[in-house]
Protein backbone atom coordinates (compact mmCIF):
# COMPACT_ATOMS: atom_id res chain seq x y z
CA UNK A 1 0.00 0.00 0.00
CA UNK A 2 2.75 2.29 1.17
CA UNK A 3 4.19 2.09 -3.01
CA UNK A 4 1.05 2.22 -4.35
CA UNK A 5 0.52 5.45 -2.71
CA UNK A 6 4.17 6.47 -3.09
CA UNK A 7 3.77 5.89 -7.03
CA UNK A 8 -0.03 7.71 -7.06
CA UNK A 9 1.84 11.07 -5.48
CA UNK A 10 4.82 10.39 -8.37
CA UNK A 11 2.70 10.22 -10.97
CA UNK A 12 0.77 13.29 -9.90
CA UNK A 13 3.54 15.19 -9.58
CA UNK A 14 4.81 14.17 -12.72
CA UNK A 15 1.75 15.48 -14.24
CA UNK A 16 1.80 18.55 -12.64
CA UNK A 17 5.60 19.00 -13.39
CA UNK A 18 4.30 18.23 -16.67
CA UNK A 19 1.03 20.44 -17.36
CA UNK A 20 2.02 23.28 -15.86
CA UNK A 21 4.22 26.84 -16.92
CA UNK A 22 7.61 26.77 -15.94
CA UNK A 23 6.68 28.93 -13.24
CA UNK A 24 4.60 27.35 -11.51
CA UNK A 25 6.86 23.78 -11.43
CA UNK A 26 8.59 25.13 -7.80
CA UNK A 27 5.18 24.00 -6.31
CA UNK A 28 5.26 20.46 -7.26
CA UNK A 29 7.75 19.37 -4.31
CA UNK A 30 4.64 21.10 -2.16
CA UNK A 31 2.30 19.18 -3.96
CA UNK A 32 4.18 15.75 -3.31
CA UNK A 33 4.06 16.36 0.11
CA UNK A 34 0.37 16.62 1.05
CA UNK A 35 -0.21 13.78 -1.50
CA UNK A 36 2.26 12.17 1.04
CA UNK A 37 -0.11 13.46 3.87
CA UNK A 38 -2.98 12.29 1.76
CA UNK A 39 -1.59 9.03 1.84
CA UNK A 40 -0.79 8.19 5.17
CA UNK A 41 -4.16 9.69 6.74
CA UNK A 42 -5.61 7.07 4.24
CA UNK A 43 -3.19 4.27 5.72
CA UNK A 44 -3.98 5.11 9.60
CA UNK A 45 -7.78 5.52 9.08
CA UNK A 46 -7.94 1.94 7.50
CA UNK A 47 -5.82 0.27 9.72
CA UNK A 48 -7.13 2.16 12.64
CA UNK A 49 -10.67 3.33 12.36
CA UNK A 50 -13.14 1.38 14.97
CA UNK A 51 -14.84 -0.10 12.01
CA UNK A 52 -13.46 -1.50 8.93
CA UNK A 53 -14.04 0.97 5.86
CA UNK A 54 -13.44 -0.48 2.09
CA UNK A 55 -10.92 1.23 -0.30
CA UNK A 56 -13.55 2.44 -2.11
CA UNK A 57 -15.60 4.14 0.20
CA UNK A 58 -12.67 5.87 1.54
CA UNK A 59 -11.53 7.11 -1.95
CA UNK A 60 -14.87 7.95 -3.16
CA UNK A 61 -15.74 10.20 -0.03
CA UNK A 62 -12.44 11.70 -0.69
CA UNK A 63 -13.01 12.81 -3.67
CA UNK A 64 -16.62 14.03 -3.04
CA UNK A 65 -15.10 15.71 -0.40
CA UNK A 66 -12.60 17.39 -2.47
CA UNK A 67 -15.15 19.16 -5.11
CA UNK A 68 -18.40 19.39 -2.81
CA UNK A 69 -15.72 21.93 -0.75
CA UNK A 70 -15.59 23.99 -3.88
CA UNK A 71 -19.30 25.26 -4.13
CA UNK A 72 -22.19 23.71 -4.02
CA UNK A 73 -23.10 21.92 -7.33
CA UNK A 74 -19.80 20.16 -7.75
CA UNK A 75 -19.77 16.70 -6.22
CA UNK A 76 -18.39 13.20 -7.35
CA UNK A 77 -20.58 10.95 -8.55
CA UNK A 78 -19.95 7.17 -8.47
CA UNK A 79 -21.42 4.51 -11.47
CA UNK A 80 -24.47 3.89 -10.13
CA UNK A 81 -25.25 7.69 -9.45
CA UNK A 82 -23.96 8.80 -12.56
CA UNK A 83 -26.65 5.99 -14.65
CA UNK A 84 -29.33 7.91 -12.44
CA UNK A 85 -28.35 11.66 -13.56
CA UNK A 86 -28.30 10.26 -17.24
CA UNK A 87 -31.39 8.81 -16.91
CA UNK A 88 -33.03 11.70 -15.41
CA UNK A 89 -32.02 14.29 -17.68
CA UNK A 90 -33.27 12.08 -20.25
CA UNK A 91 -37.03 12.85 -18.20
CA UNK A 92 -37.62 9.74 -16.39
CA UNK A 93 -35.86 8.52 -12.78
CA UNK A 94 -37.34 7.30 -9.31
CA UNK A 95 -37.50 9.08 -6.46
CA UNK A 96 -39.72 11.71 -4.73
CA UNK A 97 -39.63 14.71 -7.46
CA UNK A 98 -37.80 17.61 -5.70
CA UNK A 99 -34.56 19.53 -6.93
CA UNK A 100 -32.66 20.67 -4.16
CA UNK A 101 -29.11 21.87 -2.94
CA UNK A 102 -27.27 22.52 -0.04
CA UNK A 103 -27.13 25.52 2.19
CA UNK A 104 -25.70 25.73 6.19
CA UNK A 105 -25.24 21.94 6.43
CA UNK A 106 -29.15 21.39 5.46
CA UNK A 107 -30.44 20.10 2.57
CA UNK A 108 -32.50 22.89 0.71
CA UNK A 109 -36.11 22.66 -1.50
CA UNK A 110 -35.37 24.63 -4.69
CA UNK A 111 -38.43 23.62 -6.12
CA UNK A 112 -40.74 20.44 -6.51
CA UNK A 113 -41.23 19.41 -9.60
CA UNK A 114 -45.22 19.05 -10.61
CA UNK A 115 -47.18 16.04 -10.32
CA UNK A 116 -44.50 14.29 -7.81
CA UNK A 117 -45.12 13.17 -4.17
CA UNK A 118 -43.01 15.85 -3.32
CA UNK A 119 -45.06 18.49 -5.30
CA UNK A 120 -48.69 16.87 -3.92
CA UNK A 121 -47.50 16.68 -0.47
CA UNK A 122 -46.75 20.48 -0.27
CA UNK A 123 -43.31 20.93 -0.10
CA UNK A 124 -42.47 24.61 -1.20
CA UNK A 125 -39.43 26.10 -2.65
CA UNK A 126 -37.24 27.47 0.26
CA UNK A 127 -37.99 24.48 2.47
CA UNK A 128 -35.68 23.26 5.15
CA UNK A 129 -35.10 19.08 5.37
CA UNK A 130 -33.50 18.95 8.38
CA UNK A 131 -34.09 15.06 9.06
CA UNK A 132 -34.37 11.76 6.89
CA UNK A 133 -36.17 9.11 8.68
CA UNK A 134 -35.34 10.62 11.94
CA UNK A 135 -31.66 11.29 11.27
CA UNK A 136 -30.29 14.57 10.53
CA UNK A 137 -28.97 15.73 7.17
CA UNK A 138 -26.16 17.94 8.98
CA UNK A 139 -23.08 16.15 8.02
CA UNK A 140 -24.30 14.84 5.12
CA UNK A 141 -23.44 15.85 1.77
CA UNK A 142 -25.97 16.91 -1.37
CA UNK A 143 -25.35 13.56 -2.56
CA UNK A 144 -25.65 11.59 0.22
CA UNK A 145 -28.73 13.27 0.84
CA UNK A 146 -30.49 12.74 -2.48
CA UNK A 147 -29.09 9.16 -2.04
CA UNK A 148 -30.72 8.04 0.91
CA UNK A 149 -34.23 10.13 -0.48
CA UNK A 150 -33.92 7.95 -3.33
CA UNK A 151 -35.40 4.26 -3.22
CA UNK A 152 -37.42 1.30 -4.27
CA UNK A 153 -40.76 2.80 -5.92
CA UNK A 154 -43.73 2.38 -3.43
CA UNK A 155 -41.41 2.67 -0.37
CA UNK A 156 -41.61 5.43 2.03
CA UNK A 157 -39.44 7.81 3.77
CA UNK A 158 -40.46 10.49 6.59
CA UNK A 159 -38.97 14.04 5.91
CA UNK A 160 -38.49 16.51 9.08
CA UNK A 161 -39.50 20.27 7.53
CA UNK A 162 -38.56 23.42 8.71
CA UNK A 163 -40.51 26.17 7.04
CA UNK A 164 -40.26 29.54 8.02
CA UNK A 165 -41.07 30.72 11.58
CA UNK A 166 -43.33 27.45 12.04
CA UNK A 167 -42.68 24.72 14.03
CA UNK A 168 -40.37 21.94 12.45
CA UNK A 169 -43.00 19.26 10.95
CA UNK A 170 -42.68 15.81 9.64
CA UNK A 171 -44.03 14.51 6.06
CA UNK A 172 -43.95 10.87 4.72
CA UNK A 173 -43.48 10.75 1.32
CA UNK A 174 -44.05 7.85 -0.70
CA UNK A 175 -41.31 6.70 -3.45
CA UNK A 176 -42.36 7.15 -7.54
CA UNK A 177 -41.16 6.76 -10.68
CA UNK A 178 -41.17 9.98 -11.61
CA UNK A 179 -41.85 10.56 -15.20
CA UNK A 180 -41.37 14.21 -16.29
CA UNK A 181 -43.67 15.91 -18.56
CA UNK A 182 -41.52 18.90 -18.48
CA UNK A 183 -43.96 21.22 -21.02
CA UNK A 184 -48.02 21.38 -20.58
CA UNK A 185 -50.35 23.81 -22.10
CA UNK A 186 -54.18 25.21 -22.36
CA UNK A 187 -55.68 27.60 -23.90
CA UNK A 188 -57.30 30.17 -21.73
CA UNK A 189 -59.97 32.03 -24.34
CA UNK A 190 -57.27 34.70 -26.96
CA UNK A 191 -54.86 33.41 -25.02
CA UNK A 192 -52.08 30.51 -24.89
CA UNK A 193 -50.47 29.45 -21.32
CA UNK A 194 -47.49 27.06 -21.55
CA UNK A 195 -45.91 25.92 -18.35
CA UNK A 196 -41.83 24.87 -18.86
CA UNK A 197 -41.68 22.49 -15.26
CA UNK A 198 -37.84 21.43 -16.18
CA UNK A 199 -35.52 21.58 -18.97
CA UNK A 200 -35.06 17.92 -20.50
CA UNK A 201 -34.57 16.15 -24.05
CA UNK A 202 -37.72 16.20 -24.61
CA UNK A 203 -38.38 20.25 -23.87
CA UNK A 204 -37.57 22.36 -27.05
CA UNK A 205 -40.27 19.44 -29.33
CA UNK A 206 -42.80 19.71 -26.23
CA UNK A 207 -42.61 23.69 -26.70
CA UNK A 208 -43.10 23.47 -29.96
CA UNK A 209 -45.54 21.06 -29.91
CA UNK A 210 -47.48 23.05 -27.44
CA UNK A 211 -47.44 26.31 -29.80
CA UNK A 212 -48.73 24.52 -32.60
CA UNK A 213 -51.96 23.20 -30.56
CA UNK A 214 -52.43 26.47 -29.04
CA UNK A 215 -52.62 27.70 -33.02
CA UNK A 216 -54.60 25.18 -33.98
CA UNK A 217 -56.85 25.99 -31.43
CA UNK A 218 -57.83 29.66 -31.29
CA UNK A 219 -56.56 30.24 -35.26
CA UNK A 220 -55.90 34.31 -35.86
CA UNK A 221 -57.62 34.84 -32.50
CA UNK A 222 -54.43 34.25 -30.66
CA UNK A 223 -53.58 37.26 -28.79
CA UNK A 224 -50.71 36.62 -26.48
CA UNK A 225 -48.97 33.40 -24.58
CA UNK A 226 -48.06 32.89 -21.03
CA UNK A 227 -44.67 30.91 -20.31
CA UNK A 228 -44.56 29.96 -16.81
CA UNK A 229 -40.73 29.22 -15.38
CA UNK A 230 -42.09 29.38 -11.64
CA UNK A 231 -40.51 26.56 -9.72
CA UNK A 232 -38.66 25.63 -12.87
CA UNK A 233 -35.38 24.27 -10.96
CA UNK A 234 -33.33 24.26 -14.42
CA UNK A 235 -31.71 21.40 -16.46
CA UNK A 236 -29.99 21.37 -19.95
CA UNK A 237 -28.55 24.20 -21.08
CA UNK A 238 -29.29 23.29 -24.52
CA UNK A 239 -32.69 23.40 -24.04
CA UNK A 240 -32.62 26.51 -22.68
CA UNK A 241 -30.78 28.02 -25.56
CA UNK A 242 -33.24 26.45 -27.58
CA UNK A 243 -36.65 27.91 -25.87
CA UNK A 244 -34.88 30.96 -25.45
CA UNK A 245 -34.07 31.18 -29.17
CA UNK A 246 -38.00 29.86 -30.06
CA UNK A 247 -39.28 33.66 -29.60
CA UNK A 248 -35.66 35.52 -30.46
CA UNK A 249 -34.71 36.85 -34.16
CA UNK A 250 -31.83 37.44 -33.59
CA UNK A 251 -29.09 38.57 -31.06
CA UNK A 252 -27.10 36.83 -27.74
CA UNK A 253 -29.33 34.23 -25.74
CA UNK A 254 -25.84 33.71 -23.28
CA UNK A 255 -22.32 33.77 -22.99
CA UNK A 256 -20.24 31.28 -20.76
CA UNK A 257 -17.09 32.47 -19.35
CA UNK A 258 -14.98 30.03 -17.91
CA UNK A 259 -11.29 30.79 -15.59
CA UNK A 260 -9.59 31.16 -18.62
CA UNK A 261 -10.32 34.03 -21.38
CA UNK A 262 -10.39 31.36 -24.23
CA UNK A 263 -12.82 29.14 -22.45
CA UNK A 264 -15.78 32.14 -23.38
CA UNK A 265 -18.65 30.74 -25.30
CA UNK A 266 -21.58 32.41 -26.78
CA UNK A 267 -24.66 31.35 -28.17
CA UNK A 268 -27.05 33.17 -30.87
CA UNK A 269 -29.94 33.22 -32.12
CA UNK A 270 -31.31 32.12 -35.30
CA UNK A 271 -34.60 33.65 -37.12
CA UNK A 272 -38.08 32.39 -36.63
CA UNK A 273 -40.66 33.58 -33.92
CA UNK A 274 -43.08 30.62 -32.92
CA UNK A 275 -45.20 33.39 -31.97
CA UNK A 276 -44.60 35.68 -35.06
CA UNK A 277 -44.00 39.17 -32.26
CA UNK A 278 -47.47 38.39 -30.16
CA UNK A 279 -46.99 39.59 -26.98
CA UNK A 280 -45.42 37.69 -24.18
CA UNK A 281 -45.31 37.11 -20.77
CA UNK A 282 -42.87 35.20 -18.30
CA UNK A 283 -43.69 34.52 -15.11
CA UNK A 284 -40.74 33.50 -12.55
CA UNK A 285 -39.99 33.51 -8.24
CA UNK A 286 -37.55 31.89 -5.78
CA UNK A 287 -37.78 28.37 -7.41
CA UNK A 288 -36.92 29.82 -10.84
CA UNK A 289 -33.09 28.52 -11.45
CA UNK A 290 -30.65 28.31 -13.98
CA UNK A 291 -31.42 27.27 -16.94
CA UNK A 292 -34.57 28.84 -16.73
CA UNK A 293 -32.94 32.16 -15.50
CA UNK A 294 -31.33 32.04 -18.69
CA UNK A 295 -34.18 31.55 -20.77
CA UNK A 296 -35.82 34.56 -18.61
CA UNK A 297 -33.21 36.96 -18.97
CA UNK A 298 -32.68 36.49 -22.53
CA UNK A 299 -36.24 37.19 -23.18
CA UNK A 300 -35.98 40.28 -20.80
CA UNK A 301 -33.03 41.62 -22.14
CA UNK A 302 -34.07 41.53 -25.81
CA UNK A 303 -36.79 42.85 -24.56
CA UNK A 304 -39.11 40.15 -25.93
CA UNK A 305 -40.85 38.85 -22.96
CA UNK A 306 -42.42 40.92 -19.85
CA UNK A 307 -41.33 39.31 -16.68
CA UNK A 308 -43.72 39.13 -13.55
CA UNK A 309 -43.11 37.83 -10.46
CA UNK A 310 -41.06 37.63 -7.73
CA UNK A 311 -36.69 37.51 -8.08
CA UNK A 312 -35.44 34.20 -9.26
CA UNK A 313 -33.04 31.65 -7.36
CA UNK A 314 -29.55 33.06 -8.67
CA UNK A 315 -27.82 30.15 -9.82
CA UNK A 316 -25.37 31.47 -12.38
CA UNK A 317 -23.15 29.58 -12.86
CA UNK A 318 -22.43 26.05 -15.27
CA UNK A 319 -21.47 22.35 -14.12
CA UNK A 320 -19.82 20.11 -16.60
CA UNK A 321 -20.29 16.60 -16.56
CA UNK A 322 -17.04 14.77 -16.98
CA UNK A 323 -16.65 10.61 -17.12
CA UNK A 324 -14.24 9.07 -15.70
CA UNK A 325 -13.94 5.84 -17.88
CA UNK A 326 -16.11 3.44 -16.22
CA UNK A 327 -15.84 4.91 -12.15
CA UNK A 328 -18.81 7.36 -12.37
CA UNK A 329 -17.90 11.01 -13.31
CA UNK A 330 -17.64 14.68 -11.73
CA UNK A 331 -19.79 17.51 -11.79
CA UNK A 332 -17.67 20.53 -11.59
CA UNK A 333 -18.32 23.74 -12.15
CA UNK A 334 -16.72 25.28 -14.94
CA UNK A 335 -18.12 28.78 -15.97
CA UNK A 336 -20.51 31.65 -15.06
CA UNK A 337 -22.81 32.21 -17.94
CA UNK A 338 -24.16 36.05 -18.79
CA UNK A 339 -27.47 37.15 -19.93
CA UNK A 340 -27.24 38.99 -23.33
CA UNK A 341 -26.28 42.39 -21.65
CA UNK A 342 -23.68 41.07 -19.34
CA UNK A 343 -25.11 40.28 -16.46
CA UNK A 344 -24.22 37.51 -13.97
CA UNK A 345 -27.03 36.51 -11.93
CA UNK A 346 -25.11 34.50 -9.99
CA UNK A 347 -26.75 34.65 -6.27
CA UNK A 348 -28.43 37.68 -7.04
CA UNK A 349 -30.96 36.27 -9.57
CA UNK A 350 -32.91 37.99 -12.15
CA UNK A 351 -35.68 40.88 -10.82
CA UNK A 352 -39.02 40.76 -12.72
CA UNK A 353 -40.30 43.98 -14.70
CA UNK A 354 -43.41 43.83 -13.01
CA UNK A 355 -42.84 42.44 -8.85
CA UNK A 356 -46.07 40.28 -8.10
CA UNK A 357 -46.01 38.50 -4.94
CA UNK A 358 -48.33 34.76 -5.06
CA UNK A 359 -51.62 36.33 -2.83
CA UNK A 360 -55.29 35.23 -2.40
CA UNK A 361 -57.76 37.03 -3.91
CA UNK A 362 -61.61 36.94 -1.88
CA UNK A 363 -64.40 38.74 -3.22
CA UNK A 364 -66.13 41.00 -1.35
CA UNK A 365 -70.61 40.51 -1.79
CA UNK A 366 -71.05 44.69 -1.37
CA UNK A 367 -74.71 45.55 -1.09
CA UNK A 368 -75.55 46.69 -4.43
CA UNK A 369 -76.08 50.48 -4.58
CA UNK A 370 -79.12 51.95 -6.85
CA UNK A 371 -78.24 52.89 -10.14
CA UNK A 372 -79.93 54.91 -12.92
CA UNK A 373 -82.06 52.02 -14.19
CA UNK A 374 -83.29 51.66 -10.65
CA UNK A 375 -84.92 55.14 -10.14
CA UNK A 376 -89.07 55.57 -10.89
CA UNK A 377 -89.46 56.56 -14.78
CA UNK A 378 -85.74 56.16 -16.01
CA UNK A 379 -85.48 56.83 -20.11
CA UNK A 380 -85.16 53.15 -21.40
CA UNK A 381 -81.74 52.76 -23.26
CA UNK A 382 -82.83 52.89 -27.00
CA UNK A 383 -79.95 50.73 -27.46
CA UNK A 384 -80.01 48.11 -24.76
CA UNK A 385 -80.65 44.40 -26.62
CA UNK A 386 -84.00 42.21 -26.35
CA UNK A 387 -84.39 40.54 -22.71
CA UNK A 388 -82.94 37.07 -23.40
CA UNK A 389 -85.80 34.24 -23.59
CA UNK A 390 -85.31 31.44 -21.21
CA UNK A 391 -83.99 28.39 -22.62
CA UNK A 392 -84.49 25.08 -21.41
CA UNK A 393 -81.16 23.98 -19.57
CA UNK A 394 -79.12 20.91 -20.97
CA UNK A 395 -77.01 18.24 -19.77
CA UNK A 396 -73.50 19.48 -19.42
CA UNK A 397 -71.29 18.50 -21.74
CA UNK A 398 -67.84 16.96 -20.91
CA UNK A 399 -64.71 18.95 -22.44
CA UNK A 400 -61.98 16.26 -23.15
CA UNK A 401 -58.61 17.76 -21.98
CA UNK A 402 -55.48 16.13 -23.26
CA UNK A 403 -52.58 14.46 -21.21
CA UNK A 404 -50.51 17.52 -21.69
CA UNK A 405 -52.57 20.22 -21.02
CA UNK A 406 -52.11 22.46 -17.48
CA UNK A 407 -54.88 22.39 -15.19
CA UNK A 408 -56.74 25.43 -15.80
CA UNK A 409 -57.86 27.70 -12.89
CA UNK A 410 -56.30 31.24 -12.90
CA UNK A 411 -58.63 32.23 -10.23
CA UNK A 412 -56.10 30.19 -7.82
CA UNK A 413 -53.54 31.53 -9.17
CA UNK A 414 -52.71 35.16 -8.38
CA UNK A 415 -49.60 35.61 -10.34
CA UNK A 416 -51.25 33.98 -13.26
CA UNK A 417 -54.23 35.90 -13.54
CA UNK A 418 -52.30 39.08 -13.29
CA UNK A 419 -50.36 38.20 -16.23
CA UNK A 420 -53.62 37.20 -18.16
CA UNK A 421 -54.74 40.47 -17.42
CA UNK A 422 -51.41 42.40 -18.88
CA UNK A 423 -51.81 40.02 -21.64
CA UNK A 424 -55.35 41.14 -22.44
CA UNK A 425 -54.09 44.42 -22.05
CA UNK A 426 -51.88 44.99 -24.51
CA UNK A 427 -53.65 42.96 -26.64
CA UNK A 428 -56.48 45.67 -26.38
CA UNK A 429 -53.71 48.25 -26.84
CA UNK A 430 -52.02 46.99 -29.86
CA UNK A 431 -55.60 46.35 -31.56
CA UNK A 432 -56.85 50.41 -30.68
CA UNK A 433 -53.42 51.50 -32.07
CA UNK A 434 -53.80 49.82 -35.45
CA UNK A 435 -57.36 50.55 -35.98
Amino acid sequence: MKLLRIAAAVAAVAWLAHSAPASAQGNTSETYRQLNLFGDVFERVRSDYVEEVTDIKLIEEAINGMLSSLDPHSSYMNAKTFRDMQVQTRGEFGGLGIEVTMENGWVKVVSPIDETPAFRAGLKTGDFISHLDGEQVLGLTLQDAVERMRGPVNSQIKLTIRRGTQEPFDVTLTRAKITIQSVRWRVEGELGYVRISSFTEQTESGLKTAVQKIREQTGDRLKGLVLDLRNNPGGLLDQAIAVSDAFLEKGEIVSTRGRRGDDAQRYNAKPGDLLTGLPLVVLINGGSASASEIVAGALQDHRRGILMGTRSFGKGSVQTIIPLGGQGAIRLTTARYYTPSGRSIQAEGIEPDIMVEQSRVERIDAPRGRREADLRGALRNPQAPAAPQPQTPSAPQSQEQSEDQAPADPNQDYQLARAFDLLRGLALYQQRATN
